[in-house]
């Protein structure tokens, strides 16, 4: 079983005041990136795995057998409806085979483990030119504490501490992916977004 994780803070959005000073967008950019509630999505990529770890400088610093590898990109905005979303769409996807081999079990049906892992490429810009840009993905200063609200949420869900990467580090991932089975889920795509 993982450690339990070092964040542990209230679940609350971010002010707005914060989230509008932090995400001007550069010069040149301002048709690329609208509002912070009208772009705000946080993405995660998830891979059902038989096993799953990350290492700092060599270091293990998260593992887990079977379960969920999550990789999760964040965008700047309020938060605590998405989080939400997120979570409880993550943790209740039927894609763990039953004892017919299909697909009709979640991760809390096979009380499977989350290894989650911050990866602000999944938002990368890929219209123009051959190097990606990264304008939507949040700064550090605000994705950090969106990062921290969905770990806890995710535990305060499953009943048990996750696994994590270390934010904002270099990271070398192991898995071994089980199906295999990826999907990636954009909380711009929920319905009855406001």
């Amino acid at each position: 079983m993982p450690e339990r994780s070092p964040y542990s803070i209230k679940i609350s959005a971010l002010p707005k005041s914060e989230v509008h000073a932090k995400l001007r967008p550069k010069r040149g950019d301002e048709k690329s990136v609208s509002s912070p509630e009208s772009v705000f999505a946080m993405r995660i990529l998830l891979q059902r795995v038989r096993r799953a770890d990350v290492k700092v400088d060599g270091a293990v610093c998260g593992e887990i057998g079977r379960g969920l590898l999550l990789f999760v990109g964040i965008e700047a905005g309020d938060a605590k409806d998405d989080i939400q979303w997120i979570c409880k769409k993550t943790l209740r996807m039927r894609i763990f085979n039953d004892s017919e081999g299909k697909m009709n079990h979640s991760l809390i049906d096979v009380g499977g483990e989350v290894l989650l892992v911050s990866q602000f490429t999944l938002h990368a810009i890929t219209k123009k030119g051959d190097r990606p840009s990264f304008i939507r993905s949040a700064p550090p200063a605000i994705a950090l504490p969106l990062y921290k609200l969905l770990v806890q949420e995710l535990e305060k869900r499953l009943g048990d501490p996750i696994a994590t990467g270390r934010f904002g580090a270099n990271m070398e991932v192991s898995l071994i992916n089980d199906g295999p089975v990826t999907i990636l889920l954009d909380s711009k795509n929920r319905k009855n977004r406001r």
